[in-house]
């Protein structure tokens, strides 16, 4: 392969883990907070891959770059806002070095004004021609055997570039840190009304803050104030574990970044396909109702289109199948079901490639919303082997985060010290793959003796989804946000 004679020598230990992969597996089930896996990947080639060895390795491939401008401002850069080009990862190089270029896609944007993002790139697109290279990546070592490059995503970006705050509908995140840092701002489920959430611009599985984190409008947005940031700098070879629903703005400090991450299906995740069915036929019939020339960019660029009403109503309908099949192979097993202090995650058998026995904690509804960390037993926090190879990313000070909301914090590589003071992918594939299958059956308990589907349990219709959405519970609920808007 291109590249392999820059595989660096096996340093001494290198290969002694500081836990075993089903400890590791534990943590990432059990912890609450955001924490850094430290020394677990030094013998990964995976840690080879900085800038120059992925350029080499693509051989003149272009990847798409999205560019947005180094000026603070007191909105996010949503993706709807940024420009578009396509670029190999020599020019990039070249650029984020400052080399003057006469040509070339980049040579429109001034370094010192722009910051560019290759994100959100499935390794198993953008290196099809050399799958090989998928096992570079081992997160086997951290409890998921066969999940390696092909499950996971890659990110290339400038000093800048950032993913505006937002929180992942689906999953728990595990990101490595491959070349250069990056700075990660997280905010726990508890704070997501101080966050002011926002479904425009529209991408599913992701919910977006109305804020801008690293510069913050607290005239608009007086409640963010009350968020508790954890503020880490992430450096080569260190992994980042965001747990469920954890909100983070992401930002690269240095020259140039790359990293890796995988999100990790959890139990959860049936129910948050059904919420995020639901969403995507309301936001998809207003939206689309609305005149194109009134120029509101709401879909986001990772959505290819605004799927129609028919297609986004078999998604629902076979994400509540795929619920309540969870739901039943929960009572027929189980053992499946995940530990104490882990209902909200993903047992060994529960893979996304294995769908059809995944299950979900025994007994009722799944906590898909906010959850606060803090209530977690402190007995169950000691448990957890905190130490020189995990460490948690502590909340910052009161008085850091009321007034600058997310202070910058050294920069210094010791995170001990650091902490004392951002769809595969998004499982987007999931999607696609449940809108795009023809083998769903209807459930058995939703059949006649005879076989034939139940007429009273047939599949759902546009009035069944609109007898729920205004239920006079969920009207009032609605009417008193739309008027706390207007407050």
């Amino acid at each position: 392969m291109a590249g392999a004679e820059s595989r660096r020598p096996a340093a001494p230990g290198e290969g002694v883990k500081p836990f075993t992969p089903e400890k590791t597996k534990e943590i990432v089930m059990s912890l609450q907070q955001p924490a850094v896996f430290c020394n677990m990947v030094g013998d990964w080639p995976a840690l080879r891959w900085n800038v120059k060895y992925l350029s080499a390795v693509l051989d003149g491939k272009t990847i798409q770059f999205r560019l947005g401008l180094k000026t603070a401002d007191l909105v996010p850069q949503f993706e709807t806002r940024c420009s578009y080009v396509e670029a190999t990862l020599e020019e990039f190089f070249a650029w984020s070095s400052g080399q003057p270029s006469l040509s070339g896609p980049l040579s429109c944007y001034e370094y010192s004004k722009y910051w560019a993002y290759a994100d959100y790139k499935y390794i198993a697109r953008i290196f099809e021609d050399k799958p090989e290279i998928f096992q570079d990546v081992r997160w086997s070592d951290f409890g998921f055997p066969g999940r390696g490059g092909k499950e996971s995503t890659l990110w290339i970006g400038s000093e800048g570039a950032n993913t505006p705050c937002h929180l992942d509908s689906y999953g728990c995140n595990l990101v490595l840190q491959v070349q250069g840092r990056k700075r990660w701002h997280l905010f726990p489920p508890g704070d997501t009304s101080f966050l002011y959430p926002t479904r425009i611009p529209y991408e599913e599985s992701s919910v977006f803050s109305k804020v801008n984190v690293a510069n913050p409008d607290l005239k608009r947005f007086p409640e963010f104030r009350n968020t508790t940031a954890h503020v880490v700098t992430l450096s080569p070879g260190q992994v980042l574990l965001v747990p469920r629903h954890w909100w983070h703005y992401v930002e690269s400090i240095d020259p140039i970044t790359v990293s890796i991450n995988s999100w990790i299906e959890l139990d959860a995740d049936h129910e948050a396909r059904v919420e995020e069915a639901i969403t995507r036929i309301l936001v998809c019939a207003i939206k689309s109702a609305e005149n194109p020339s009134d120029g509101d960019l709401w879909l986001n660029p990772t959505e290819v289109e605004a799927t129609s009403h028919e297609i986004n109503l078999q998604y629902l309908n076979q994400a509540v199948f795929a619920y309540l099949k969870c739901q039943k192979a929960n009572v027929a097993e189980p053992a499946c079901s995940s530990s104490t202090g882990a209902e909200q995650r993903t047992s060994a058998s529960c893979k996304r490639k294995r769908r059809e026995v995944n299950c979900e904690p025994e007994g009722g509804r799944l906590l898909t919303h906010e959850f606060d960390f803090s209530t977690l037993k402190a007995e169950k926090l000691q448990k957890i082997p905190f130490g020189p190879h995990l460490i948690q990313v502590l909340p910052q000070s009161r008085e850091t985060s009321s007034t600058s909301a997310v202070a910058v914090e050294s920069d210094s590589t010791d995170l001990l010290y650091e902490n004392e003071g951002g769809h595969f992918g998004k499982l987007h594939c999931i999607r696609k793959e449940l809108v795009t299958s023809n083998d769903c059956e209807t459930p058995a308990h939703q059949r006649d003796s005879d076989g034939s589907p139940n007429a009273s349990q047939a599949a759902l219709s546009t009035n069944d989804l609109l007898d729920c959405l205004v239920n006079p519970h969920v009207i009032s609920l609605v009417a008193q946000l739309l008027l706390e808007r207007r407050v």
